[in-house]
């Protein structure tokens, strides 16, 4: 069962479901966790269009970039606590995903005055590929075999790594300008962990269906929710930070 638990989502590897009781009641289902899911996914586009719309009438950034940095490390904490605190993840997944909504709404506002049209091409790719690799999943074209795991895994880990060192590089005037340009490079990169990203998907469906299968209890309908919408976030990210670095080229 630890084999076909594993996943590089932080938020759904192969400890998730230890220590979680078998239900006696109701079950972890597919159909619950697809309910769950969506209603995450109504949560963050409601904030997300409220923050759009605070920005699109003041036309200034100043006025979301608070609601920016509230839903940033706010959402960041209540994803720790969801992580650590499975049983919660009723309440504490649809804050996150309200948190998470006001981040990529700023995000996106901001992004869109500079290259009008990016924010709604950004969520046509993340929703067009969700269904695209549900459904290749679904079929059996996409197999999760433990060295299609292994790899993506081993890749995301990288990126992650990669983004820490950056991040702590930066303290110290270290800038990797060819890796966040948009010349051939910076794009390549951006495509590579979209890719990636992309079939962190594909795992967390297949993590998901082992919960099903296990008999999880019925509050990990919302943590196997919560998973996906990590993924969907960080996806939505990239390929926004994909189409900026094209436009630019302009």
């Amino acid at each position: 069962m630890a084999q076909l638990m594993r996943t590089s989502n932080p938020a759904l590897n192969d400890r998730a479901f230890e220590g979680q009781p078998a239900a006696f009641g109701d079950a972890m289902t597919l159909q619950g966790t697809v309910n769950k899911t969506g209603a995450l996914l109504v949560c963050t586009v409601a904030t997300a269009a409220w923050a759009w719309h605070l920005f699109m009438q003041s036309r200034s950034a100043a006025s979301v970039l608070p609601l920016m940095w509230i839903g940033l490390i706010g959402g960041f904490i209540f994803a720790m606590v969801t992580v650590f605190k499975k049983a919660w993840s009723p309440v504490t997944a649809p804050v996150y995903a309200v948190l998470e909504g006001l981040a990529l709404g700023g995000i996106s506002a901001i992004l869109e005055l500079r290259f009008p049209g990016i924010a709604i091409q950004s969520v046509s790719l993340t929703f067009g590929t969700l269904v695209v690799l549900l459904l290749a999943y679904r079929s059996g074209l996409i197999a999760v075999t433990q060295k299609f795991r292994l790899g993506v895994i081993a890749a995301t880990g990288a990126i992650a790594l990669f983004y820490v060192a950056e991040i702590v590089l930066g303290f110290f005037g270290v800038r990797f300008a060819a890796v966040n340009g948009s010349g051939a490079i910076g794009i390549g990169f951006s495509v590579f962990v979209v890719i990636i990203a992309s079939l962190n998907l594909v795992l967390d469906f297949d993590f998901i269906e082992s919960g099903v299968r296990a008999g999880a209890p019925k509050y990990m309908e919302w943590y196997g929710a919560f998973g996906l919408m990590v993924t969907l976030v960080w996806l939505y990210l990239e390929i926004l930070r994909l189409l900026s670095k094209t436009r630019s080229r302009d």
